[in-house]
């Protein structure tokens, strides 16, 4: 297995790509990065719908530079995991259980034996979302937790609340394979920077194009119904104003002021009940914050660096 690299995106120094596999038999690409001196514990990335390792090579940078060892992994569906059909545009889960199994079999066959504690995770989006559910159902591998833009309801839109009910139709119907209604087999995700909803960074987003243009294996298409149903029934769970006070580990949700992917305000109701959350909103910022512009990240990276511990307890 490989890293991809472009000269705008050169691999960083001091790190392994390799392959483990669920116990489901799904092939999962990960990467990791073994800690400069004076080691700090290791972050655990978990990326958002339609990303790849290559994407957060920047913010692998960022958290070696503070002393920490990193590990990632591209989720069953996207990247150069294993996708579910011979279309690999084609991204399909039939419930979120089945992320929660790609995070333990990372947790177990990669981060446990081969990184050094203490454990924090850095999530974005889906990957935030996966994190949230892996805290409520009892997973304590994570001294604190970081999340950008979670992936925790999606914006009020006109028909929003037949989403739900028409998904879980469609896949009764054996449609949960196909792309949602208006999609296509193009990558998921703005060609042009001019109005796109992900950042307000022309340099990064042009970045991340090249990364694709380089490898087309990584890009993945619009979601699938059966994702969409295995979404909405996620997000929908979280909505429960007791899931969030039922977990115990510290939390620190940062949302975007200008997120037109996720719901915002969600965020801010779900970190009122969490027992020992905070959350913070970028005025400004779009869905992917550490795609944005220097001065959002900045801001991002300030709150990290105030809520994760600097040196591990041994």
């Amino acid at each position: 297995m490989k890293f991809v690299s472009i000269p705008a995106n050169p691999v960083p120094e001091n790190g392994l790509a390799g392959v483990v596999k669920t116990p489901d038999g799904v092939s999962l690409r990960y990467g990791r990065w073994e800690p400069p001196p004076g080691r700090k514990g290791t972050v655990v990335i978990l990326q958002g719908r339609a990303e790849f390792i290559e994407k957060y090579f920047e913010t692998v940078r960022d958290l070696r530079a503070r002393g920490f060892a990193v590990a990632t992994f591209d989720w069953r569906g996207q990247g150069l995991s294993d996708r579910a059909f011979s279309d690999r545009r084609k991204g399909y889960v039939r419930n979120f259980a089945q992320y929660a199994m790609d995070l333990d079999t990372i947790m177990e066959q990669v981060v446990l034996p081969d990184c050094p504690p203490p454990y924090f995770v850095l999530g974005h989006s889906m990957g935030g979302a996966v994190a949230i559910r892996a805290c409520h159902d009892g997973r304590r591998w994570f001294e604190r937790v970081v999340l950008s833009a979670p992936m925790l309801a999606l914006p009020p839109r006109r028909f929003a609340g037949m989403a739900a009910p028409m998904a879980r139709l469609m896949r009764w119907m054996g449609r949960g394979g196909a792309y949602i209604p208006g999609g296509d087999q193009q990558p998921s995700g703005p060609e042009d920077f001019v109005g796109n909803v992900l950042t307000s960074d022309p340099v990064r987003f042009a970045r991340n194009l090249a990364i694709l243009a380089e490898e087309p294996d990584l890009a993945l298409g619009p979601p699938t119904i059966g994702w969409a149903d295995a979404a909405l029934r996620q997000m929908r769970d979280f909505s429960n104003p007791s899931y969030a006070a039922h977990i115990r580990q510290p939390m620190l949700l940062v949302a975007a002021g200008y997120d037109q992917v996720v719901w915002t305000p969600a965020i801010e109701d779900f970190g009122m009940y969490l027992l020992a959350g905070r959350h913070l909103i970028l005025p400004g910022a779009r869905h992917e914050i550490l795609q944005e512009q220097d001065q959002y990240r900045a801001q991002f990276w300030a709150a990290f660096d105030a809520f994760v511990p600097g040196t591990p307890r041994y």
